[in-house]
C-alpha cells in the first residue's frame, strides 16, 4: 500500500511516500528565513509559500520514492490543528490530487501524528510497533504543549495542557526579549549549555499546582520585568549565557516535573516526547535524568521527526487504514481548532 502524506499546518512545507508502513521519501522545504524578517511566523506568508512550494515537494517525494503518482493507493494530509490559511494549501491540495487519481483520501490530525512520531524507528524507517507499551506523551513545540496518555495504539486521552502561551512559544519570545535571532529557542539552548542555570530565578508557574495543566504567559512577562531592570545583562556574553540558562531551566523543570508526575498518576512506565521543543538539549537531558531516576522507560522523537513532517502523517494514516478507516468525503474541510480528543479511534 503506497500513501502520499502532506504537512502544511504551519511554515513546514513536507511531503511523504510511504510503502507497506515503511518511509520511502519525506523532503522539507523550511520558511525560517522568510519569517526571520518579521521574528515570527505570518500566516498569509506562509500560505503564500505554501503554494509555491507544495507541487515541487510532492513531485520530490514521488521521485525520491521512485513511485508514480498513478501507483498511489492512498494520499493523506494534515487536517488540523494549525494555522488556517497555511493549513488550506495542503489539506486542499491533496484532496485535489486524490479526487483526479481517483484515489481514496483521509486527513490526519497533527497532534496525534506527533504522538507516535517517538515510535519511528530512523534507521529501519518505519514504526516500532512491536516495541509499543502505554505511555505518557508530552507534546511540545511552538503552538501546543500538551499531555496524553496512549493506553494503546490509536487510543488515547488528553491529560492536560497549556492554558495560554505554549512552551516553545514562550521560547522563542523571550529569547526575542532578549535580542535573540529568530527561531530564538534553538539558539536559547545553543547558549544555555554555556551558561550558569541557579544564576537567576524566574518563576515555575503552575509546578506545585497538582493538575497537569501548563502555563508559560506569567514566565514571559517575568523576563520582560527583568531585562528591563538590568539590561546591562543581554550585552555581556557570559551574564547572556546564564540569563539563557536560567529561562530555560524554568520552563525545562515544569515541562519535566509534570510529565513525570503524569506517569506516576497513571501508572506507565514508559514516556515519550515529540514536537520542536523535544529538540532542545536541556530538556532531553533533564527528562532522560529524570526517568532513570524513576525506573522510566524514555522515547524521545528522533530529530528529524521531532519537528513538523509528512512522513508522521502518511505513517499515522497508514495505521488508520489498517484499522478500518474510511475515506473522508469531498465536503469535508479543514480544521483548524481540531482538538486531539475528536481524533480517536474506535
Amino acid at each position: 500500500m503506497n500513501i502520499l502524506g502532506i504537512e502544511s499546518s504551519c511554515d513546514e512545507t513536507a511531503a511523504a511516500v510511504v510503502a507497506n508502513g515503511r518511509i520511502l521519501s519525506d523532503p522539507v522545504a523550511s520558511q525560517i528565513k522568510l519569517h526571520a524578517e518579521y521574528g515570527g511566523v505570518v500566516p498569509e506568508l506562509a500560505a503564500r509559500e505554501h503554494l509555491s512550494h507544495v507541487l515541487p515537494v510532492v513531485r520530490q517525494a514521488l521521485d525520491e520514492a521512485v513511485v508514480r503518482a498513478d501507483e498511489l493507493d492512498w494520499i493523506a494530509a494534515t487536517q488540523g490543528p494549525g494555522l488556517p490559511p497555511a493549513l488550506m494549501v495542503g489539506y486542499h491540495v491533496a484532496q485535489s490530487l486524490a479526487f483526479a487519481l481517483d484515489k481514496p483520501f483521509i486527513g490526519v490530525n497533527h497532534h496525534e501524528a506527533h504522538l507516535y512520531s517517538p515510535w519511528i524507528d530512523p534507521e529501519a524507517g518505519c514504526l516500532d510497533t512491536t516495541a509499543f507499551e502505554p505511555n505518557v506523551s508530552l507534546i511540545v513545540s511552538g503552538g501546543h504543549t500538551m499531555l496524553v496518555l496512549v493506553e494503546e495504539p490509536l487510543k488515547h486521552r488528553v491529560l492536560g495542557g497549556t492554558i495560554d502561551d505554549a512552551a516553545g512559544e514562550c521560547f522563542d519570545k523571550t529569547a526575542k526579549l532578549i535580542g535573540l535571532p529568530y527561531p530564538g529557542g534553538p539558539v536559547m539552548d545553543r547558549l544555555a549549555a554555556k551558561g550558569n542555570p541557579a544564576a537567576y530565578e524566574f518563576p515555575r508557574p503552575l509546578l506545585k499546582d497538582p493538575g497537569l495543566d501548563f502555563s508559560f504567559s506569567g514566565l514571559k512577562t517575568s523576563v520582560r520585568y527583568f531585562i528591563q531592570k538590568h539590561p546591562e545583562l543581554v550585552e555581556d556574553s557570559s551574564k547572556l549565557q546564564d540569563l539563557c540558562a536560567s529561562v530555560q531551566a524554568s520552563i525545562v523543570e515544569v515541562l519535566v516535573k509534570k510529565t513525570i508526575r503524569a506517569a506516576l498518576k497513571t501508572g506507565v512506565k514508559t514516556i515519550t516526547a515529540s514536537g520542536g521543543v523535544s529538540c532542545n538539549r536541556g530538556l532531553r537531558q533533564s527528562l532522560k535524568e529524570a526517568c532513570e531516576s524513576k525506573g522510566m522507560q524514555l522515547r524521545i522523537a528522533h530529530g528529524r521527526y521531532c519537528t513538523d513532517n509528512a512522513a508522521m502523517v502518511a505513517i499515522l494514516a497508514a495505521w488508520k487504514i489498517q484499522a478500518g478507516a474510511l475515506p473522508q468525503t469531498e465536503e469535508e474541510g479543514i480544521r483548524a481548532g481540531w482538538r486531539l480528543e475528536q481524533g480517536l479511534t474506535g
